[in-house]
């Protein structure tokens, strides 16, 4: 019997992805199919869904689903979900589909056959309804997100946003069956893992409470830090960095893991630490996205998910702690829940804005350091790639010198840069 939390909406692990003869047979049938483009987003939730890290889904989402969790945060079975995982077709191409056709889903980045899907309903997402979505999941308390300013800026300045807006007219639902999980296995070998896999490595350590660390960024001393809390609390942390797309600037996936290896060889005690790697692309939606990190950690076995300052935000489209706040306000797992399977049950670790602080001579948070903003060094992603990419000189104790040494031999090969824009979260401003 397993001490880990059981996967998120009480089915086990859903898992859709196809093996062996019946993989092969059924890529056989997707041949004769109707092949329909997806998106690199589409993508990674596809893979999500085949593994089992989007338990329970076993498809896309229907409209009263999509509505459901924009709206309530709950799947039209009152399930808890956090953000729409929806996959959408042109007018032309919904066209020749019809409800029950079955069709093929093709990556034309990838150049194959992701998965086949049973449709079982089409349904328009106007562009009304785009803007629904977008003010309800990716609208935030930040400055951006002020009722004035918000579609001034999030068309140019927020990829989340822009990915939705950017969906075609008609969104087709239905459990699907997948057949690739594209080249993650063999890129990114010993990282990439399946929640199955996860929760195996996790039981063969004895671990009960596991901590997730999200990281799209280079892991920089104040990642170390929240690492080594949640390691003091908790059995262990997983270290978990999302593989998937990112926004133009951000660092690829292939030199994070480089420098998450060489923090993990000198800093950290191995026994305590799992590393992994998931393959969706970032959706920068802040509070719900956090929501999401930590409904499908669930499913890899994770209790404890790790929720710092602006913790997937982008911009200043989100309060600083606002991604801690939003898990005060939904329903967890608990002897008032009807169907307990149906709610969160991974928890969210809180933990206040870290920093290097000269007096206190070490790492440290608003919650224990009461000097003043002058004697902290401010840690962000943003801030360290901004430097990185233009030259300048990175403060001391901002991130160890081995892992500073892979970021600059990557920036140094860079034949095109990106301007990184500072929000005030990665600045210190708003300190």
């Amino acid at each position: 019997m397993s001490k880990l939390v059981p996967p998120h909406g009480g089915k086990g692990l859903v898992i859709r992805l196809l093996e062996g003869a019946e993989r092969e047979e059924e890529l056989k049938k997707a041949q004769g199919l109707k092949q329909v483009p997806i998106t690199s987003r589409e993508r990674g939730d596809l893979i999500m869904i085949g593994t089992g890290g989007f338990s329970p889904l076993d498809g896309f989402m229907t409209r009263a689903d999509w509505k459901g969790v924009c709206e309530n945060f709950l799947l039209a079975d009152g399930t808890f979900w956090p953000v729409p995982v929806t996959m959408s077709v042109t007018k032309e191409d919904a066209a020749e589909i019809k409800e029950g056709d079955e069709i093929a889903l093709y990556d034309p980045k990838g150049d194959e056959i992701m998965a086949t899907m049973k449709v079982t309903e089409k349904w328009e997402k106007t562009e009304e309804d785009k803007k629904w979505e977008c003010e309800l999941v990716y609208k935030g308390q930040g400055e951006d997100s002020a009722d004035d300013k918000f579609w001034k800026v999030a068309l140019e300045d927020h990829p989340g946003v822009k990915m939705v807006m950017a969906e075609k007219e008609v969104c087709l639902a239905g459990p699907v069956k997948v057949l690739s999980e594209g080249e993650f296995p063999t890129k990114y070998k010993g990282i990439y893992m399946r929640p199955a896999e996860a929760r195996a490595e996790f039981e063969k350590r004895g671990w009960k409470t596991v901590g997730a660390l999200q990281l799209r960024n280079p892991m920089h001393r104040s990642h170390e830090f929240l690492a080594k809390i949640a390691i003091e609390v908790l059995d262990g942390v997983f270290i978990h960095s999302l593989i998937g797309s990112l926004k133009p600037g951000d660092i690829p996936a292939e030199v994070r893991v480089k420098c998450i290896d060489t923090l993990i060889e000198h800093y950290f005690v191995k026994e305590n630490v799992v590393q992994g790697g998931y393959p969706l692309d970032m959706r920068y939606a802040g509070p719900r996205e956090a929501l999401l990190h930590a409904t499908f950690r669930q499913n890899y076995g994770v209790s404890h998910m790790i929720i710092g300052r602006d913790h997937a935000g982008v911009g200043d489209f989100y309060g600083l702690f606002e991604a801690q706040e939003i898990f005060d306000r939904i329903p967890y797992a608990d002897e008032s829940c009807p169907e307990p399977g149906k709610a969160l049950i991974c928890q969210p670790l809180k933990i206040d804005w870290t920093f290097y602080c000269y007096k206190c001579d070490g790492m440290a948070s608003l919650r224990t350091c009461p000097h003043s903003k002058e004697d902290r060094v401010i840690l962000s992603g943003t801030k360290l790639r901004k430097a990185l990419s233009e030259g300048q000189p990175i403060p001391d104790h901002f991130g160890r010198e081995e892992v500073l040494a892979i970021l600059r031999e990557y920036y140094e090969n860079l034949t095109e840069k990106v301007e990184i824009k500072m929000q005030k979260a990665a600045s210190g401003d708003a300190m």
